[in-house]
């Protein structure tokens, strides 16, 4: 029977070691982010089965206690003033988002609410038509509390008139031109509005872009890759594959 050898080119090792500690790091990477979608799914079933809460009840509370939290809010839209959250695509549609801005009944407050969905002009040579909404409503919806940083392409500088594009909301950016608006508190956080509500629009919240199990199969996927790399390495470095078809002719 052949004995095992190993005679490893240094070239070939460094670069086997590298790519296979990517490889590697990129698995776990995957599971963690399977476990964090997980957790994220989780809090939006636990906290959809709460009935709405008044968001004035609510304004003060901390952001982990407001997430996804179902609110209700009474009061009227300011008409020509709201934000438009660029470069949402739906259904493979180019639009935006429309941010209205609620007053509440019987304050000064001020909150953002996301009215859902609009198409927009592909060419961006004009801005979308959105539908005004007249009058007292009340409407139903969940804080939406954003996860991390937003990713910006450039500093979000707003531009002067109604209605202003928005890359992402940021409410140090926002504050400012809101201000002259009221002389009120302003909610932290926008408001989603739930499906079928007065001044909705086409609304289909993902809680998840990436579903848990989607992860967890990108994991598999490097993990098998760094698998085959060590083999492969093994088989480049060694005399393991002499070794093997002898114990199989010795058996045979």
């Amino acid at each position: 029977m052949a004995r095992l050898k190993f005679d490893p080119e240094w070239r070939t090792t460094l670069f086997t070691l590298v790519l296979l500690s990517l490889m590697v790091f990129l698995g776990f990477w995957q599971i963690q982010r399977a476990g964090e979608k997980t957790g994220l799914a989780a809090a939006w079933d636990e906290r959809q089965s709460r009935d709405p809460a008044p968001l004035f009840e609510v304004w003060d509370e901390p952001a982990a206690a407001l997430t996804y939290l179902p609110v209700v809010a009474t009061g009227e839209f300011l008409a020509d003033e709201y934000f438009l959250l660029d470069n949402r695509i739906v259904g493979g549609r180019f639009g935006y988002e429309v941010l209205g801005v609620m007053r509440l009944e019987g304050s000064d407050r001020l909150v953002l609410v996301n009215r859902g969905w609009v198409a927009g002009d592909p060419a961006r040579l004009e801005l979308p038509a959105v539908p005004p909404v007249s009058g007292k409503v009340e409407v139903t919806g969940h804080a939406y509390v954003a996860p991390g940083t937003p990713y910006l392409l450039a500093e979000q500088i707003l531009e002067p008139g109604w209605p202003k594009l928005l890359q992402a909301v940021e409410m140090d950016k926002i504050l400012p031109a809101l201000g002259p608006l009221s002389s009120g508190d302003v909610f932290p956080y926008s408001v989603r509005l739930a499906a079928g509500q007065p001044a909705a629009l086409t609304v289909d919240w993902q809680i998840v872009n990436v579903s848990p199990d989607k992860h967890r199969a990108y994991a598999a996927q490097w993990f098998t890759m760094a698998l085959v790399l060590a083999i492969f390495y093994l088989l480049r470095s060694s005399n393991l594959w002499q070794v093997v078809k002898s114990i199989g002719r010795e058996q045979s």
